[in-house]
């Protein structure tokens, strides 16, 4: 059978909102209108990134052997790639890099009741339609409404594989109901935080500043929790995660590390705000890094895993 566009609403996770476009295709957005419009305004870069397909999955359980979905990309910003994970395998790989600009996406499943879950690119915007199924399948059931923002790192930008980002490591532990604004190049700007109508997030992760680090004035740290607690009350649980090790300045590593303690203190003022030492969650080792700067596959892996274990031990 294949899914009309609100069927496969049901199954799309990571959107605030959807459009359909001509010929049928299904977009979705992580970032309201008046937040695509101030991108649009402000960076050309931001605005590339913010229509992306970051962290958005088809996720459901199924007894189904087959599977298919037409797309069509839009634009890309790097070659990653849509995957098929099964019960927690990734089992087919398919790179943008050796796609056409549009076409179909066939994977054969395995016999017998399973999870599917399949990532799309985080790195390029892709429209999706005529979801094929050969069986009936159940929606996956999600846990709290998440609100993750952050830089490229967020995003998904390092390990060019969709499902190795670390948010989509720590999210198959933490099975969150997530809303990714991570965004290339992206810095504490309190200009892009707005309001969403119909979005109401139970806790949000703030993971950023490895873009700014050389930035003298931290007011721009202070405004950005400021007007993050004024939209959304001061009892929402926060949680700032201050930047990861980075190996591309080494001689500027005093001012980055000075940066961080700073980020550190201004969210920690916060009542509602629990802070993580992002210096102790990836090795500060190149092996680690695609450019010393972005996570490769390994080092997201274990970014994902240490900032879970310390979420869990903290209860947030």
């Amino acid at each position: 059978m294949i899914l009309t566009n609100d069927e496969l609403k049901k199954i799309y996770f990571g959107a605030y909102f959807f459009e359909e476009k001509e010929g049928g295709y299904l977009q979705a957005f992580q970032y309201s209108q008046k937040q695509m419009d101030y991108f649009n305004e402000a960076f050309d870069f931001w605005y590339d990134r913010c229509m992306a397909s970051t962290a958005k999955t088809f996720e459901f359980s199924t007894s189904a052997e087959e599977i298919s979905f037409d797309y069509k990309i839009l634009w890309k910003g790097s070659d990653d790639s849509f995957e098929l994970m099964i019960d927690g395998l990734i089992t087919n790989i398919e790179y943008v890099k050796d796609l056409k600009i549009e076409g179909k996406i066939t994977w054969k499943l395995p016999s017998g009741q399973k999870n599917v879950v399949i990532y799309l690119p985080v790195d390029a915007t892709v429209l999706v339609k005529d979801f094929a199924i050969d069986a009936d399948y159940v929606p996956a059931v999600k846990g709290p409404k998440v609100l993750w923002l952050g830089d490229s790192i967020t995003q998904g930008y390092g390990p060019l594989r969709s499902s190795c980002s670390y948010v989509s490591v720590a999210n198959r532990l933490l099975g969150y109901d997530i809303l990714n604004q991570g965004i290339g190049g992206y810095v504490y700007d309190k200009k892009s935080l707005m309001k969403m109508n119909g979005y109401d997030p139970e806790k949000i992760i703030v993971a950023m500043g490895t873009n700014q680090y050389g930035d003298k004035d931290m007011s721009v740290v202070e405004e950005y929790y400021e007007t993050l607690t004024g939209i959304y009350g001061n009892d929402i649980p926060i949680l700032c995660v201050s930047p990861i090790w980075r190996g591309d300045h080494i001689d500027e590593l005093p001012v980055f590390y000075k940066f961080c303690e700073d980020v550190k203190k201004i969210a920690s003022s916060y009542k509602n705000v629990t802070v993580i030492d992002g210096l102790t969650l990836v090795p500060h080792l190149s092996e680690y890094y695609l450019d010393n700067l972005h996570p490769n596959p390994l080092g997201a892996e274990i970014y994902g895993r240490n900032l879970v274990e310390i979420i869990r031990k903290t209860g947030f």
